[in-house]
């Protein structure tokens, strides 16, 4: 009897170390092999060859950028139906006569968990997927050493401004020509930690010295956590959001060169919860919308039609290639083909051939089965 009840006792034992191993294998997954950080333009792939006796390629670097000036407003906790569902007809009519009858295009991104700051902006700005470790130290972010697209910018001597979120601060020191920081611990705050970003605003669009200018309002996301997306304080929250979004575009449309046109792109870290929390992977938490609004696109004829989804990591490539830039070493994003939409089809295809050089590079580097032979990206694995 002694002996079936130790077997029973260790069968038991087993099990649950084998649901702890089990768990920690999901909730730390093996990362992704992180690519040296270096300036990738030297690297980059050239075009392949044109069919033809005689023919030959003429692009062997980064391709021109699509756009003069880009502004990124990162709403945080902006929920995809703040925007696109009945709230965002109500409150942000100026953002949806844009989105319905403007020259935009509309996305849902998909952010997955944990959906808290620190991580969200990684992902947005390497294209990689960070994990569960960063929530600990979400609070106090060191410096990021990864790939990035604010490195890329600096590194190709683009002037970046931002203003919001120190978490920005935090995550890439010595990078921005000016800032000002605002801390998101004061969750009762939702007014004076948003005057503290717009304040700069009037002043910053006047001026000509900048290229990337980046704002992070903390506001709605203080509101979710005091009394939840129904709070009658998030209508006159969003409005206020509409007025700063119609500001900044009107000025960029007034500022337009012959030559390129300017982009606005509004996003969200995350969404919330129907409780108004967030860090897990509720439909509310992981979905966000995600708009590029320019004059370089067509016109909308119609209502929008429910919003493609895409994922959040593709911002990333898809700014880069706007941008000029390399496409960050460990993005696992996919360009978003609508921006690109107005181009040549050859330019198009480029712009893909990049994308799809970095991805294979990056499967190459953490695959160690990976077959051999040359891919058809024109890299020798």
């Amino acid at each position: 009897m002694r002996l079936r009840s130790g077997v029973f006792a260790s069968t038991c034992l087993l099990v649950q170390a084998l649901g702890v191993a089990l768990f920690l294998r999901g909730f730390f997954p093996v990362p992704v092999r992180s690519l040296p950080r270096r300036e990738a333009r030297a690297d980059s792939p050239a075009e392949p060859a044109p069919p033809g006796p005689g023919m030959v390629s003429n692009w062997t670097k980064i391709p021109a950028p699509l756009f003069n000036k880009v502004v990124v407003v990162l709403i945080d906790a902006l929920r995809d139906d703040f925007v696109f569902g009945s709230k965002g007809k109500q409150f942000m009519p100026y953002t949806t006569q844009v989105v319905e009858k403007g020259t935009s295009y509309s996305f849902v991104a998909e952010a997955k968990p944990p959906t808290v700051t620190m991580p969200r902006i990684k992902a947005l700005m390497t294209g990689s997927i960070p994990g569960f470790i960063d929530v600990v130290v979400n609070l106090n972010s060191p410096a990021l050493l990864e790939d990035n697209l604010i490195w890329q910018a600096k590194a190709a001597g683009k002037r970046i401004i931002f203003y919001g979120d120190d978490t920005w601060v935090k995550l890439f020191p010595k990078h921005f020509m000016e800032y000002d920081g605002t801390t998101s611990f004061f969750v009762s705050d939702f007014t004076e930690v948003d005057d503290n970003v717009t304040r700069h605003l009037d002043r910053v669009l006047k001026r000509e010295d900048w290229d990337i200018l980046i704002l992070h309002y903390l506001g709605l996301d203080h509101i979710g956590h005091i009394s939840g997306p129904n709070s009658p304080l998030v209508g006159p929250k969003l409005r206020e959001m509409d007025n700063i979004l119609k500001k900044i575009h009107i000025s960029l449309l007034s500022k337009e060169e012959a030559s390129l046109p300017n982009l606005l792109v509004v996003c969200g870290d995350h969404g919330m919860s129907e409780t108004g929390s967030h860090g897990g992977s509720s439909e509310g938490e992981v979905h966000t919308p995600l708009l590029f609004i320019s004059s370089a696109f067509e016109k909308r004829s119609g209502p929008l039609t429910q919003p493609e989804r895409v994922q959040q990591t593709d911002l990333a490539s898809t700014l880069a290639v706007g941008l000029g830039l390399p496409i960050s070493r460990n993005s696992v994003g996919n360009l978003i083909l609508p921006v690109v939409g107005g181009k040549t089809m050859r330019e198009q295809l480029r712009f893909v051939h990049l994308n799809g050089f970095q991805l294979s590079r990056l499967l190459q580097e953490n695959t160690p089965a990976y077959e051999k032979g040359t891919s058809l990206f024109g890299v020798r694995t």
